[in-house]
């Protein structure tokens, strides 16, 4: 059953020693970018498993949907495993939604981290379990991700602060100021979950949208089956991310401008996350302050708790 989303489920902060421990939900991965990636995790201070399972392949899939949807299972179960960060994304995540056990899930709250396909998991976890989840690199992108990217993963987990996100090159589409819980991540991936048990709630939230190589018109399309579906009917804001190969940004932007025409809400694009350059960190299920006119997310509150 979905969870009654009132307060939101914050997980363990990260501290140095803390066991990470690795999960392959959707595709198989570059083992080169795969170790390198592992490597930034210790130089970080983290300790790292890797279950032996997780370098199976059944053609464009990490192992069947039954293990991998048991490994996501077991590293929640495992009291010694204090986050889950996703191997790669790619395509899968949707095929293990109903695979997985929300009941063990529950009992123990933790970071999980992925983008890009991992979104269906992000978002099933935060809307079934109320847990706070994190958009941000997966393994085989950490290598090639900016100080940047490292530093706000490395934040989000550990820090202890309230993430306060401004992006570089923002642009304001519709000005305003808004509050609001932030959900989203990729849009194609969120588009997929309509229709199912699974579905996004987002009225009230602040949406977070991204994609990549799906060109403009296929853009317009997914946000009118969502705009039909009544997904933005109250939503409180909008934030685009980065749509690397998604055509030019700017057909993009009159997109969005006509799609959201008839909602009063601020509009913010140029956020780093998401396939581009920077994939800056962002917790999904936690109240965030949006000023688009200044270019700024503010989160009310830390995206973990400290564990004595």
């Amino acid at each position: 059953m979905p969870h009654e989303k009132n307060i939101p489920v914050l997980p363990p902060r990260l501290r140095t020693g803390d066991t990470i421990g690795i999960v392959a939900p959707a595709s198989p991965f570059d083992l080169e970018k795969f170790y390198r990636g592992i490597h930034v995790l210790k130089l970080m201070g983290f300790q790292v498993y890797v279950p032996d399972k997780i370098f199976k392949k059944e053609g464009y899939l990490a192992g069947s949907d039954a293990e991998r949807a048991d490994a996501v299972n077991r590293l929640f179960d495992d009291k010694k495993i204090k986050a889950i960060i996703c191997a790669r994304g790619g395509f899968g995540s949707l095929r293990i939604l109903s695979l997985l056990d929300f009941e063990v899930i529950r009992k123990q709250p933790k970071i999980f981290a992925g983008f890009s396909d991992i979104t269906a998991i992000l978002s099933v976890l935060y809307t079934h379990c109320g847990f706070v989840t994190f958009h941000g690199p997966t393994v085989t992108t950490l290598i090639g991700g900016t100080q940047k990217t490292k530093q706000a993963m490395f934040s989000a987990f550990s820090s202890g602060s309230a993430l306060n996100i401004k992006p570089e090159k923002g642009v304001t589409l519709r000005s305003g100021l808004t509050s609001g819980p932030v959900a989203g991540g990729n849009l194609t991936t969120l588009c997929h979950l309509l229709g199912t048990p699974f579905e996004p709630v987002l009225k009230g939230h602040i949406l977070i949208l991204e994609d990549k190589g799906e060109p403009s018109y296929k853009i317009d399309r997914m946000l009118s089956q969502m705009k039909i579906a009544g997904c933005f009917e109250g939503l409180a804001g909008l934030i685009l991310g980065s749509f690397d190969d998604c055509g030019s940004m700017n057909e993009i932007f009159e997109i969005v401008n006509d799609i959201f025409k008839e909602y009063p809400i601020p509009i913010l694009a140029g956020f780093e996350v998401g396939h581009g350059k920077n994939n800056v960190t962002f917790p999904i299920g936690l109240e965030a302050t949006l000023d688009a006119g200044s270019h700024l997310l503010s989160f009310h509150k830390p995206p973990t708790i400290h564990v004595y």
